[in-house]
């Protein structure tokens, strides 16, 4: 079992003390806050599911009211996370009737707020609010999208569920080797060394004639055009950042094999994506990785595992006892076990990584295609030093949203948050109670 804390410490002194100080203060503190077994989660994963997320499909038969999971079998689309039981939460009764989520609440889903097709975001997202509260890594929020293999080709970066502000998404990465080559190129050899090579002089040459010529716009454009340079500076500072960090990553990095390269199925992408993913984490590159499967739309595709049905048709379809999305669901439920497996495979402190993790499973649609966010079911894994009841199951009247969960992650985060992004007129609408969800804290 491989040793998190002193596999930074180690980083922090090969880099030598120049780098060290410019370059390691953000896994200096992850080090030393991964000494610490308890106070709040040191990292979180949200992976979010298109279509909906039907409840007969995630809560045990016959329970209608809160209480154990112990001695009750889980239904057959999660049926992998039957050996997580006793870590696992699931949520039943929390809505989401003012993000409209029609097809997709899209920003919404984890801003908490109205989301459309094609609209900005209103706010930022959970995920990015969390990732600065966490304890500071290279990369503070990592977003990756599963989608069909031609979607992913021919957009290899979409935005639609996470978000740094109003108007200001985030960017999902949905091509694995454009990801390895931004997070690993440095420390790579041959063709995708060549290309990390070659794409970093383009961007700091695009950095440079876009910080020059910026100047002579007309005001009212200087302001967005600064957003675009900015975004190449940020991503020339995370790329010096890991090149610095290129002896700590090396172990972390994932091989690149055909899945990558010669992919059979779209899942191929998505396998390799969620490798990429878990290795940032173990790493220490982030503290907060975003799923999109289906990338906040209705499209998505899983041929890999038998579903020859793609995209919009899969949300006309209902979700239990249907053979297709036992499927999917499956699928999902492997995933998150791989994700467990990952992080309980690296110690941490007293513990392991998984033992200071929060992954919350949900979708960017709540319960179905079609929806007006009436139930939001949604999943948690890990109780993060003691914090979260596990090995149970609540249910909410329905009066309370998902707002009221992700202000239940910043208080636990460090944040005294009473509401997240809902203001006290829409809560009179929305929102029966205030502050965080008690009832699945210890």
């Amino acid at each position: 079992m491989l040793h998190r804390r002193t596999l930074l410490s180690q980083a922090v002194a090969s880099a030598g003390a120049t780098l060290a100080g410019t370059f390691f203060p953000a896994i200096r503190q992850a080090a030393a806050a991964s000494s610490k077994s308890s106070g709040g989660p040191k990292r979180v994963v949200f992976f979010l599911q298109n279509q909906g997320f039907d409840p007969k499909t995630c809560v045990p038969a016959g329970m209608t009211h809160s209480g154990s999971l112990a001695k009750v079998r889980l239904p057959e689309p999660i049926s992998p996370l039957e050996p997580l039981k006793e870590r696992l939460h699931i949520i039943n009764g929390l809505h989401g009737l003012h993000t409209s989520p029609a097809h997709s609440a899209f920003f919404g889903a984890l801003g908490g707020y109205r989301g459309d097709d094609g609209s900005p975001p209103l706010g930022p997202t959970i995920d990015y609010e969390l990732s600065k509260q966490l304890p500071e890594t290279l990369l503070p929020l990592l977003c990756i999208g599963m989608d069909s293999m031609e979607n992913m080709k021919a957009k290899p970066t979409v935005a639609n569920l996470s978000a740094s502000g109003a108007g200001q998404p985030i960017f999902m990465h949905s091509n694995p080797n454009h990801l390895y080559q931004m997070l690993y190129g440095g420390i790579s050899e041959g063709g995708i060394r060549r290309q990390h090579e070659a794409r970093s002089h383009l961007f700091d040459r695009i950095e440079q004639m876009a910080g020059a010529h910026g100047k002579h716009l007309p005001m009212a454009d200087q302001g967005r055009y600064s957003q675009f340079v900015r975004g190449f500076e940020d991503m020339n500072g995370l790329r010096a950042r890991l090149g610095a960090a290129s002896a700590h990553l090396r172990q972390f990095a994932p091989k690149v094999d055909e899945r990558y390269t010669r992919p059979q199925f779209e899942t191929d992408w998505h396998d390799a994506l969620l490798d990429i993913g878990i290795s940032a984490l173990k790493s220490g590159i982030t503290s907060v990785l975003t799923i999109g499967s289906g990338r906040g739309e209705i499209f998505g595709s899983w041929k890999g595992i038998g579903v020859q049905e793609q995209g919009h048709n899969l949300g006309h379809m209902e979700q239990p006892d249907n053979p297709i999305w036992i499927k999917i669901r499956q699928y999902n439920s492997r995933m998150l076990v791989r994700l467990v497996e990952q992080l309980e495979s690296v110690r941490e402190g007293s513990g392991t990584m998984m033992d200071n993790t929060l992954i919350v499973y949900t979708s960017n649609n709540a319960d179905k295609q079609h929806t007006n966010g009436a139930t939001w079911p949604v999943m948690l894994i890990g109780n993060c030093g003691g914090i979260f009841k596990t090995g149970c199951f609540t249910q909410f009247d329905g009066k309370r949203p998902i707002n009221a969960l992700y202000s239940t992650l910043l208080n636990v985060a460090g944040v005294n948050c009473d509401r997240f992004n809902m203001s006290d007129k829409m809560a009179a609408q929305f929102d029966a109670g205030k502050g965080p969800l008690k009832e699945i804290l210890v």
